[in-house]
């Protein structure tokens, strides 16, 4: 196990220069919005442009950028400055992934604890209305789109501006650190943790009923209950164990895309996460902020699949790593 932990962790440096090189190509060989035409702002006189462009050493050869970039990246730990306004990348993300861990990993707890339930009741209770109720309703989740269902919810219940105001539903904008003030971190996070939730609650509610549907058929779980072992630990111990090993797999993926950055939350709810970062960053073609924001990303989805691996051989005995 611990020589395959390092292979991975050897293949994930490789990933991520690969990645880092893609992203370098994608924004400074194909066309997209100069730098520093945006910089210099609106009707910007030429030489201003290209004092510009020599400061930041875009009239270098893009190879040379590149050997620039990744040097300072692996000699340095330096993500670069932005081409906006000359902040430090690695500290401007450093101080807004806090936002973007709270928004997912609060959203996870959220959607797993509902999803797993939901899931477990709708496969027991198969074809009953309270089944097809609740998978009618989950279609309903994961059709909707989350900037829609963030901009309806803060419509409907948002404390400052709801038709049908719920005092603890903080609105857009309220977002303050949990070291700052935890109630009120709770209370502006709840609501944009319940919309992101709702989407993948639905989609892992439907996964895990299918799963345990055929878990439940089997042979090994007719031969629990027929040892006396009571319908609940059956279900629990031996039908979810297995069953549950898609919904690991779905959220490790879905945990790391969203720890790189929950772009439509934080901007539907104004949040300064690692999301809205990069999408100002986008908008304003701040290239090595899209850099660093992707590499961030990037690291949180491989590191997430990897835990993903060691838990499985928990999981599932007959998974073993050499």
């Amino acid at each position: 196990m611990v020589r395959y932990i390092i292979r991975r962790l050897l293949w994930v440096v490789v990933l991520l220069v690969v990645v880092s090189f893609i992203t370098f190509i994608i924004f400074y060989l194909l066309p997209t919005a100069d730098p520093a035409q945006l910089r210099a702002g609106r009707q910007p006189n030429p030489q201003l442009v290209e004092q510009i462009r020599e400061n930041l050493g875009l009239n270098d050869p893009w190879y040379q950028q590149y050997g620039h970039y990744m040097e300072r990246l692996v000699f340095h730990g330096d993500f670069g400055y932005s081409y906006q306004n000359n902040a430090d990348v690695k500290t401007q993300l450093f101080d807004k992934a806090p936002a973007s861990i709270s928004v997912a990993l609060g959203a996870a707890v959220i959607w797993l604890i509902t999803g797993i339930a939901v899931g477990i009741i709708s496969a027991l209770r198969s074809r009953s209305v309270l089944d097809r109720t609740t998978m009618g309703l989950s279609l309903v989740a994961i059709s909707a789109p989350v900037y829609w269902l963030g901009l309806v919810a803060l419509y409907l219940f948002a404390a400052d501006i709801g038709k049908f105001p719920v005092t603890f539903f903080k609105g857009a904008g309220s977002y303050v650190p949990f070291s700052q003030d935890p109630a009120t971190w709770f209370q502006s996070l709840l609501l944009p943790w319940i919309v992101l939730a709702a989407g993948f609650a639905a989609l892992y509610a439907r996964l895990l009923r299918a799963n345990l549907i055929e878990v439940m058929s089997e042979d090994y779980i007719r031969t629990a209950r027929a040892k006396g072992l009571s319908e609940r630990r059956v279900v629990l111990k031996h039908g979810l164990r297995s069953a549950i090993t898609p919904i690991v797999t779905a959220l490790g993926l879905d945990l790391g895309v969203l720890l790189g950055g929950t772009i439509l939350v934080e901007t539907v709810f104004n949040i300064p996460g690692v999301g809205r970062y990069s999408y100002d960053a986008i908008t304003n073609a701040d290239i090595p902020v899209i850099q660093g924001t992707v590499l961030l990303g990037a690291f949180f989805i491989v590191m997430a699949n990897l835990v993903v691996d060691i838990v499985y051989a928990f999981l599932d005995p007959r998974v073993r790593y050499s």
